[in-house]
This record gives structure tokens, C-alpha cells and sequence, in this order.
């Protein structure tokens, strides 16, 4: 069966100011190797999970990550939160990590590298063929901003509302290989694309090409980038779900020599774009038309795409039940933007703590019961 690996990005806060705290490599010291990894920046830490097939042991190791890192973050008088940006961050507050590689990051993007304060959500679908993979992301790409609405948890930046709900993705969107992937007709195609951004300079190395779903540069899969970290694990375990079916019907698809869909990528990009600054809340745009419509309509169109390969893995009710709490409730910006105007962002940071570490609050009531 296809298996699904999940990153998690998580941001460091101090316990007492609820602002951030470059403690990461100090955490990283309390915590298993392989399991956990440093970011670019010293408050972030990254969490990866082992390749499973079943959703529910999926989400149980996420459950332990989760855990483990706030016990460990706890021990230095932190705290970690699962969102794609920190609602409490000064200018200053980004501090790069140690290392020559991140040194050479920072000097090729200058004043954007100490923006990269951002933390996402990443998915990795097992696809041993390489050139299958490739001529899958036509098939995937339409469908990315649904799932970019859906994880948007993003509406803080330096303390301030953005008016976006993903304002991660503004911000990764400035880098020069970020965005919607293009057509590549061979996985040779897609790596002469990556040599030749690194030659040029404009990226370092392939690990670098940050497309929104890209071929993983060292393992045989198909990673999405396009979401933010996500507070509550069922929605992380929901997205999961719902990209390693999207990644089956789009190489199912592929592997038939079927025309893929053509789809111009300026509306590509205003879909993504449209996506980040409504989240659910308001309308997307259907790359297929560039018609506005409901985020109910596209989660719903998304579904219904992927609803023979949900079924197939029997994620089909998990996914209905989440995605329509999260249609119910609202993403997890306009609830972020619900307590900081209402309470303060300190409160805001509290609950997120909270939400990241498993604990059921009232403030991010989306997630349902827990399925399997």
C-alpha cells in the first residue's frame, strides 16, 4: 500500500514573554536524532514521522512527537506551537542557525532569509517511478489551493494582522523557486530545471527548489509544501490523507498517457494567491475556469476527485468528518483572529500551546472526534 510520511515545523516560544526563543539547538540536545531536526532558524524545530499506510498510526506519531518536543521544550522554559506564523515576533527575533550551508542561504537572499520565520506542514507520498511523478504534478497542481484553504493558520505577522489567513505563503512565494510547480514531462526535465537554477545561482542546491508539491530531493516520494503547520493533529492526519489520494489519482491518471490538465500558470498562481488570503472564509478561485467560488464548492470538488482512492484506503469518513468541521468552524486563522481580537495574542500563543500539545480547548474546536 502507499505509504505517508508527515514534517512538522514548529516554532519555539518563550513560556513566560510568549514571544519566540532561539533555543532550538538546546531542545534539539534533549530530543532523539531521528526523529527531530534543526531549521533555519534557532526557533524552529522540525519533527518527521516514519512512512506508515494506515492513518491511524499515522496520527499516533504525531501524537508522540508532538509530546515528546513540548516535554522537552518544557525542560528549557519553552514552549512550541503549530502555526504557520508566531502571532507574538519582532524584526529581531529571527536568529539563524549555525552552519556554513545556512550562512550561504542567508547571504544569497539577504533581508528575505531573516523573513523565513514560517513554519509548515509537509506531506511525502511514496512514487518509485520518478518520471511517473513528475508528469503527475499536471494532475495535482489545480487542487493545491484547496489544500493550502484548508491548513491557513497564518493571519499573525511581527503582532500585527496581515488581513491574510495564510501569510506564509506570501511570504515563501518571494523565493525564486517557490510557487506552483510547472509542466515537466519527465523527471529528466524536472532535474534539468533544478540544475539549472543551481548553476545560475539563484538556488543553492536542489533541496532548494521549494515548489508547492516537488519531487523529494532524497527520497522516492511526492512532498507538499503548500500548507501551514496546523495546530490539531486530525487536520494534519486529514491533509495526509487527502494528498496520498490525490498523488494516486494523479499518477493513475499519468500512467494512462491521458493529455493533462493545461493550466496556465498565472492562474495557478492567483488560485494560490486567492487562497491564502481568504482561507475558508471566503471565495477560491477554480484554476480550471478562474471562476470564483465557495470554499465549500472546492474542498467538496477536491473530495469528490479523490473520493474512489479515499474509499480504497478507508480515509473516505475520516477525511468528511474533519474537512466539514473545518467548513463548520472556520480555518485556523479566522479562530486565531477570533482570540486575539478578543483576548490578546498572549492568550492566542497559550492556546495555541495547548492545541499543539494535545490538549482539547474551546478556542480550536474544529477537530471532532477522533477517527480510528
Amino acid at each position: 500500500m502507499t505509504t505517508v510520511g508527515v514534517e512538522e515545523e514548529f516554532h519555539i516560544v518563550d513560556l513566560k514573554m510568549r514571544d519566540l526563543a532561539p533555543f532550538g539547538p538546546r531542545i534539539l540536545e534533549r530530543l532523539p536524532g531521528s526523529a527531530f531536526s534543526a531549521e533555519a532558524m534557532k526557533a524552529m524545530i522540525e519533527s518527521r514521522t516514519l512512512p506508515h499506510t494506515e492513518m491511524a498510526a499515522l496520527q499516533q506519531d504525531l501524537v508522540t512527537a508532538r509530546t515528546t518536543l513540548a516535554a522537552a521544550a518544557a525542560e528549557e522554559g519553552c514552549g512550541v506551537i503549530a502555526s504557520g506564523t508566531a502571532p507574538l515576533m519582532r524584526v529581531e527575533d529571527p536568529v539563524r542557525a549555525d552552519g556554513s550551508r545556512y550562512m550561504r542561504i542567508e547571504h544569497t537572499y539577504a533581508k528575505l532569509f531573516h523573513e523565513l520565520q514560517v513554519c509548515g506542514l509537509h506531506v511525502h507520498v511514496g512514487v518509485e517511478d520518478r518520471d511517473l511523478a513528475a508528469r503527475a504534478l499536471a494532475w495535482i497542481n489545480p487542487w493545491v489551493p484547496a489544500l493550502t484553504a484548508l491548513t491557513a493558520g497564518s493571519p499573525y505577522w511581527l503582532g500585527q494582522e496581515t488581513g491574510y489567513a495564510s501569510w506564509r505563503t506570501l511570504v515563501l512565494n518571494r523565493l525564486p523557486s517557490a510557487g506552483p510547480a510547472p509542466y515537466f514531462a519527465s523527471a529528466d526535465e524536472y532535474d534539468l530545471t533544478a540544475d539549472a537554477l543551481v548553476r545560475s545561482g539563484t538556488i543553492l542546491d536542489r533541496r532548494m527548489l521549494y515548489y508547492d508539491v516537488r519531487l523529494s530531493a532524497h527520497l522516492p516520494t511526492l512532498e507538499l509544501r503548500a500548507c501551514d503547520a496546523v495546530p490539531d493533529v486530525s487536520t494534519a492526519v486529514m491533509i495526509a490523507a487527502l494528498f496520498r489520494a490525490l498523488v494516486v489519482h494523479a499518477c493513475r491518471r499519468a500512467s494512462t498517457g491521458e493529455r493533462p490538465p493545461d493550466i496556465p500558470g498565472p492562474w495557478l498562481r492567483a488560485a494560490s494567491w486567492r487562497a491564502a488570503r481568504s482561507g475558508l472564509e471566503g471565495t477560491l478561485v477554480d484554476p480550471f475556469t478562474m471562476v470564483a467560488g465557495s470554499a465549500h464548492a472546492m474542498v467538496e470538488g477536491l473530495i469528490g476527485t479523490v473520493g474512489v482512492e479515499l474509499a480504497e484506503f478507508g480515509d473516505l469518513d475520516r477525511v468528511r468528518a474533519v474537512s466539514d468541521a473545518l467548513l463548520a468552524a472556520g480555518s485556523s486563522a479566522r479562530r486565531q483572529r477570533t482570540i486575539g481580537r478578543r483576548l490578546g495574542l498572549t492568550t492566542l500563543v497559550e492556546a495555541l500551546m495547548a492545541t499543539t500539545k494535545g490538549q482539547r480547548t474551546s478556542a480550536f474546536s474544529a477537530e471532532p472526534k477522533p477517527l480510528g
